[in-house]
């Protein structure tokens, strides 16, 4: 398979970057270390590629009601510049991909997708493109797959917003912009779409860039030129990784699979029952009324060992889990974990062990998130 490259690529690469296979991608894990770059966004700000992030794009009257269906969140009440956290669902309520939809202006909608997941979820939409239908006017319906033909980069950190203003010009006030909302802008005179979105557990923005692979580059040289004398690092996957297990942010393939339902995931709050109709509710009722479900929970490890997906979680001799996610914490200097448990077995402050290649590590039910940044 040929791995696709982002338009910053020759940048990383020039730049110290250590570059890894991701989703399809070559991307850059880290530059000057994980936990170097972890601190810069806990303190300071980070900047990261993410452009291997797909870029969906949808159009016309019957794109609404399409995605209402396609999404478990609600999409009709969405005002313009709002941007809402759902999920892609099978019929079995299984999780297909976890997924952010943009309302850009009442006829035109965007979805950001999962690397990895895109092209499971390019034929998902395709495959249920074709039964649209409208009784009172002819089938208004366009979508595009911007990914390859864009950038998209993210400033995080308790400094992205000051950093961020010196290149921005835009109608909206970035200090204003409520989370999870965005707006079109220039940033560093290059033609953008910013919101105010992220996965770190920090403050930030995320800036989407479609003028050329040039353009891109410009706008990530100034960012970096900007912040240079407030901490801002280059960041990569990495610490990306150690942020979003910090604030308990599940990943796909992790926390999430099509064999793993979003309620049963901790993630009811982007699941509307309510709504008339959508692709796997019927299963997720059925799911919601089943009892003693597994349940995802923190973990912090009373040693330093480090607990890596599908460790084996017992109470005694009993198992009653496995971990799914698992790093030392930078911030926290502690060995961290989230996994699925036994609905007996997930109270806080529970005492359970985890097998560490064959050796038992205590460990404590913990609340989540790990962290969580003040406000």
């Amino acid at each position: 398979m040929t791995l696709l490259r982002t338009p910053l690529y020759d940048w990383h690469a020039a730049h110290q970057g250590r570059i890894v296979e991701f989703g399809g991608w070559e991307m850059p894990v880290q530059y000057t270390g994980i936990v170097d770059e972890h601190h810069a966004v806990r303190k300071a700000a980070g900047l990261f590629d993410i452009s291997h992030m797909g870029r969906l794009s949808f159009s016309g009257l019957d794109v609404e009601p399409f995605l209402s269906r396609l999404v478990t969140c609600r999409v009709d009440n969405l005002a313009d510049g709002q941007i809402r956290y759902g999920l892609v669902c099978g019929q079995n309520g299984g999780v297909l991909d976890d997924i952010l939809v943009y309302k850009l202006d009442p006829l035109h909608f965007g979805l950001v997708v999962n690397a990895s997941n895109r092209a499971k979820i390019v034929a998902w939409i395709e495959q249920h493109e074709a039964g649209i239908e409208s009784a009172d006017h002819a089938v208004d319906f366009e979508f595009l797959d911007q990914t390859t033909e864009s950038a998209m980069i993210a400033i995080q950190g308790p400094k992205a917003l000051m950093i961020l203003s010196k290149l921005a010009r835009s109608a909206v006030d970035l200090g204003s912009l409520r989370y999870y909302s965005g707006c079109p802008s220039e940033v560093a005179g290059v033609e953008a779409y910013i919101s105010r979105t992220g996965y770190t557990g920090e403050d930030g923005f995320e800036i989407v860039i479609s003028e050329s692979p040039a353009a891109a580059v410009k706008v990530w040289e100034q960012l970096l030129e900007a912040g240079q004398g407030d901490g801002l690092l280059p960041c990569g996957l990495g610490c990306r990784d150690t942020l979003r297990l910090e604030a308990a942010m599940p990943l796909y393939g992790h926390e999430l699979n099509e064999n793993v339902d979003p309620l049963t995931a901790g993630l009811a709050f982007a699941v509307k029952l309510d709504k008339p109709d959508f692709i796997g509710r019927d299963a997720l009722v059925k799911i919601k009324a089943e009892p003693n479900r597994p349940v995802r929970v923190g973990l912090k490890l009373a040693s330093r060992r480090i607990a890596r997906e599908n460790a084996e979680l017992y109470s005694g001799d009993v198992r009653i889990g496995q971990v799914t996610s698992g790093t030392f914490s930078p911030t926290l200097e502690q060995s961290i974990a989230m996994g699925y448990v036994d609905a007996s077995h997930a109270a806080t402050g529970t005492a359970v062990e985890v097998d560490i290649r064959g050796k038992r590590e205590a460990a404590t039910v913990v609340a989540l998130p790990f962290y969580k940044r003040a406000q």
